[in-house]
């Protein structure tokens, strides 16, 4: 599964989210992408108005691969987001 371009060394900025993963699994995930070299990540504001404690109290993942990023390197980021939709459930760009 490919949740990013691999082949490709354009810029680019892609958007993910995991309506049910938790705060904390958000941030441990931001940090295992940033330590790829190229890679910058944000964490967008959830966008409901309403709380739900079964909803992640995160909008999502925002992944920007700058121009320096390898292919290697973008492979490693889909290898890590894989890795979190297995043990936590669907990422969806």
């Amino acid at each position: 599964m490919s949740f990013i371009p691999e082949d490709t060394a354009d810029v680019g900025c892609y958007q993910l989210s995991c309506p049910t993963l938790p705060l904390a699994i958000y941030r441990e995930l931001a940090a295992h992408l940033r330590q790829v070299p190229g890679v910058e990540v944000d964490l967008l504001p959830q966008k409901s108005q309403k709380f739900d404690y079964y909803q992640s109290q995160v909008g999502g993942l925002s992944i920007h691969c700058g121009e320096v990023t390898t292919v290697q390197e973008r492979k490693r980021v889909n290898q890590i987001l894989t890795f979190y939709q297995h043990r936590y459930g669907k990422i969806e760009n």
